[in-house]
């Protein structure tokens, strides 16, 4: 098994005069989860977006396997699964359209490991609407499923639960301790927490 690590050291950010990252720093080994949490405005989705070389900080470094992630971003970059605020899904394709090209980018994939994972998530039966006809939860599952379809260590999750009922909490839980037992890392930013069927968390508090 190989032993791919996440680090973060000293890392401070500033939104023009406000300094919103202030000298963050942890370590992530695998089968291990980071719950990111804090108000509105703390800084959860500028650390999820630094750590994945969206945003540039200012001070500071995110290492990957000892490395500054920047020497390499398309090597790290292959190694993370980064879900955002909004599902990265087309509104005039269906899921099973929109999971066949956003992971078919990335990996080989065929018609019955496709239609496993929607039915895995309880997309099953509308996987052939148009994505601009599903409600914001249902478009969230979509995106759950292709989460689940990248064969990748990391994953950085944006509020994963936003738009979901209790079963899709719950599914999310489920997704994300199948990850980590597989040997995955889990870097989650939260306003109300995990599902507390996810194990091994570690929390880290930003202050608004």
């Amino acid at each position: 098994m190989s032993v791919e690590r996440l680090e973060v050291e000293n890392l401070h950010l500033w939104r023009g005069e406000r300094h919103v990252l202030r000298g963050v720093h942890f370590a992530l080994a695998r089968g291990a989860c980071l719950e990111v949490c804090g108000a509105n405005g703390s800084g959860k989705t500028t650390l999820l977006r630094a750590l994945c070389g969206l945003a540039y900080p200012e001070e500071g470094q995110v290492l990957w396997n000892g490395e500054n992630v920047r020497r390499d971003l398309p090597a790290f970059h292959a190694a993370l699964a980064y879900l955002g605020h909004e599902a990265p899904l087309k509104a005039d394709l269906t899921p099973r359209e929109n999971l066949h090209y956003w992971i078919g980018i990335r990996r080989r994939l065929d018609d019955a490991e496709l239609a496993a994972a929607l039915t895995r998530v309880g997309a099953h039966e509308w996987s052939e609407r148009q994505v601009r006809t599903l409600s914001a939860g249902q478009r969230r599952r979509v995106a759950l499923a292709g989460l689940a379809l990248l064969p990748v260590p990391l994953w950085l999750l944006d509020e994963p639960t936003t738009n979901l009922d209790a079963a899709g909490r719950e599914l999310v839980g489920d997704l994300i301790r199948e990850h980590l037992s597989r040997g995955g890392m889990v870097v989650a930013a939260v306003h109300q927490g995990l599902p507390q069927s996810v194990h091994n968390v570690t929390r880290l508090d930003l202050a608004a």
